[in-house]
């Protein structure tokens, strides 16, 4: 059986830069969810998330826009937005966990009200013919809010659900709940996809073989701790390219010159790459050594010293299970 793999978004980290440099460089992912749209209290769509789905932006990807909403109003502006933009799905984020998203009632945090997700895919099916998908966890505090809510969604073209089997109270912590997963299959008859802790070709093949019918995976923070996963899935390898550390390299380089063309100031930019070096510091040897490095650098100079002497002493020795 084929697989579709897509990546999941992470915000502040899979925007189109990250995506263009990641699809040169390694490949693998066949759709990418971009970071979410979140609208301004009148309604309209921030800069940068236009930026950040326009086609001119992402010539060589598969994108599918994200929105984070909780009303029907919202849920139509973007519609209309991407539907412009030449779009024909919209995935509908209902699995955010972060506490200054849940306690709005947006996220994870609507999951247990079944009445206001109705009311929104009412509207939407009434009045817009976009392809809506829908990206949800188990629940926010406990299984009954999905177990409530899957039956209700019966009755709606939805063209996928992707779940993530932790609730949202957990954040990423603690192990993701198969059970659960499955429990959600038996309620459901809509196309799911899987979204959680696929970080090495090993964990991806033990998932592969609990649920043998589901062809879409959907890979959050792996991908980027691991940009070769997705094409080492594909081959069904474990085994690293012998130029894998010059590719990461480039990509690391292709990722800080966009950055420093994008942001201001040295200090902004040595900030947007520490937060990718949290991810991207598992993937070498002495892991720890990697980050204290990139930490201590007190300026830009100095970090792209750390980051040549990191190239020079480590290697890349991959991800098992560390998410």
């Amino acid at each position: 059986m084929s697989i579709t793999l897509i990546s999941s978004p992470l915000q502040g980290f899979t925007d189109f830069r990250f995506r263009n440099a990641f699809q040169e460089l390694f490949g693998g992912i066949d759709q990418f969810y971009a970071p979410y749209i979140r609208l301004t209290g009148t309604n309209e769509i921030k800069p940068a998330n236009q930026r950040d789905i326009h086609p001119d932006n992402n010539p060589n990807t598969t994108i599918i826009p994200q929105v984070m909403t909780k009303d029907a109003e919202g849920m139509l502006v973007v519609a209309k937005y991407v539907q412009e933009l030449g779009y024909k799905e919209l995935n509908w984020n209902m699995g955010c966990p972060y506490s200054m998203v849940t306690k709005r009632g947006m996220g994870a945090g609507l999951l247990k009200n079944t009445q206001a997700i109705i009311e929104v895919l009412d509207r939407i099916k009434s009045e817009s013919d976009i392809e809506l998908s829908l990206k949800v966890r188990i629940g926010n505090e406990s299984i009954e809010e999905i177990e409530t809510l899957l039956p209700l969604l019966e009755n709606y073209p939805i063209k996928h659900i992707a779940i993530h089997p932790r609730f949202g109270k957990q954040m990423y912590k603690g192990s993701v709940d198969l059970k659960a997963f499955e429990r959600c299959a038996q309620l459901s008859s809509h196309k799911l996809i899987y979204n959680g802790d696929i970080n090495s070709v090993a964990k991806f093949k033990a998932l592969q073989e609990r649920f043998p019918t589901i062809d879409n995976w959907m890979i959050g923070r792996g991908l980027v701790v691991d940009p070769f996963l997705p094409s080492m899935i594909k081959a069904n390898s474990i085994t690293y390219p012998e130029d894998s550390l010059a590719r990461f390299k480039q990509f690391h380089d292709k990722l800080l010159d966009e950055y420093s063309q994008a942001l201001s100031g040295d200090k902004h930019i040595q900030i947007k790459m520490l937060h990718y070096w949290e991810y991207f510091s598992l993937l070498f040897s002495n892991s720890h050594k990697c980050l204290k490095r990139i930490k201590k650098a007190s300026n830009l100079r100095k970090y792209e010293d750390a980051v040549v002497d990191i190239f020079r002493n480590e290697e890349i020795v991959g991800v098992d299970a560390v998410l």
